[in-house]
C-alpha cells in the first residue's frame, strides 16, 4: 500500500512532438494533470525528467504549467537513473515507493523502472498516465514491467489509497480533480 510520507512521482518525458504521437494522447495528457496536482496536494516530492530537450523539445504546456516551482533534469540515457542529478536528487528525497508516469512505456518507463526494483525501490506504474506511440507496446511494455517485479495501479488507485480516509481537506480537493 502506498504511504504519503514514502512515496515520490517521477514524470518521464512527455515532450515536443513525440508526446502528440501517444496513443490515446488526451486521456494521458488528462490523467497525467490529475496524477500530478494530486501529487502536489498529497506534498508528495516529484522529479521531472526531459529526454534530449534539444532534440525532442520541452515539455507539453499542460505539464509544464502545473510544475512553476520545479525544473526538468535533462538526460541521454532511456533510464532515468542513467542520469546522476536524477540518482543524486531521489536519494535526497529519501523515499522507497514510486510513482512513475510518462511515455514511452515500452522504452524510458520500462527501463526505469527495472533499474529502480534492481536499486531496491518499490515501483508503480501509473498504467493510465503512461503511453507509447502505439497500443500494443503500451500493452508490451506493462506486461515486462508487471513481470518484473513492479506494480500496475491508476491515477484514481494511487491517490484514493495515498489518502485512506475520505472527509479530509485532501479527500475534498483529490475528488475535485477526479471529476
Amino acid at each position: 500500500m502506498l504511504k504519503k510520507e514514502d512515496t515520490i512521482l517521477i514524470i518521464v518525458d512527455v515532450q515536443g512532438k513525440l508526446a502528440q504521437l501517444m496513443y490515446e494522447r488526451e486521456k494521458l495528457y488528462l490523467n497525467l494533470q490529475k496524477i500530478i496536482q494530486g501529487a502536489k496536494i498529497l506534498k508528495l516530492p516529484i522529479i521531472w525528467m526531459e529526454q534530449y530537450p534539444r532534440g525532442l523539445g520541452p515539455t507539453i504546456p499542460e505539464i509544464v504549467s502545473l510544475l512553476p516551482d520545479l525544473q526538468p533534469i535533462p538526460k541521454m540515457s532511456f533510464s532515468c537513473c542513467g542520469e546522476s542529478r536524477f540518482t543524486t536528487k531521489l536519494k535526497a528525497i529519501d523515499c522507497n515507493q514510486i510513482l512513475i508516469s510518462g511515455i514511452e512505456t515500452h522504452v524510458c518507463i520500462h527501463q526505469t523502472a527495472l533499474d529502480l526494483i534492481e536499486m531496491g525501490y518499490e515501483v508503480q506504474i501509473v498504467s493510465d498516465a503512461v503511453s507509447s506511440r502505439l497500443k500494443e507496446n503500451k500493452e508490451i511494455g506493462l506486461q515486462k514491467i508487471a513481470a518484473s517485479g513492479a506494480k500496475l495501479t491508476s491515477v484514481e488507485m494511487a491517490l484514493f489509497e495515498l489518502i485512506r480516509i475520505a472527509g479530509t481537506e485532501e479527500f475534498k480537493a483529490i475528488s475535485k480533480i477526479l471529476k
